[in-house]
């Protein structure tokens, strides 16, 4: 899935859309997306000038985000969008900086309702730098 369709699946736009591809995804269960980490990034201005690092909490958003596409891509939830309720958890194990392709990792645990449970990671070059549960609704 490319850019033009997740735009179509998730309401999050520029400069808050943190996910670039869809590598592979299983509706409802499991999901692969890619983030493309560049220096272009309006964060990287102040965190930090000196040595850029994507913010932590940007990582679990981009997660969140594969996560709601792995719900969002079903007809029954298209046009919801997804809102945190919890995030438990998470970890940070190593810096995100530009450069960096963010490869998202996210399984549904449970879908009851509107209500949704997943885990996600995140890592670089093979190596975990984020892991998180998530849980959210999907709201009209």
């Amino acid at each position: 899935m490319e850019i033009n369709q997740i735009k179509e699946l998730l309401p999050h736009r520029y400069p808050f859309l943190l996910v670039d591809r869809v590598i592979t995804i299983e509706p409802l269960k499991k999901i692969t997306a890619l983030k493309n980490v560049t220096n272009n990034e309006e964060y990287f201005t102040g965190h930090f000038p000196q040595r850029p690092v994507m913010p932590g909490v940007l990582i679990i958003e981009s997660m969140a985000q594969a996560a709601g596409l792995a719900l969002l891509i079903e007809d029954e939830h298209k046009g919801k969008v997804p809102f945190f309720t919890g995030i438990d958890k998470a970890r940070f194990r190593r810096p995100v900086v530009p450069g960096d392709q963010l490869y998202l990792e996210v399984e549904i645990l449970r879908v009851k309702g509107n209500v949704c449970r997943a885990k996600g990671s995140a890592t670089v070059d093979g190596e975990v730098v984020a892991e998180a549960e998530l849980m959210f609704v999907l709201g009209c």
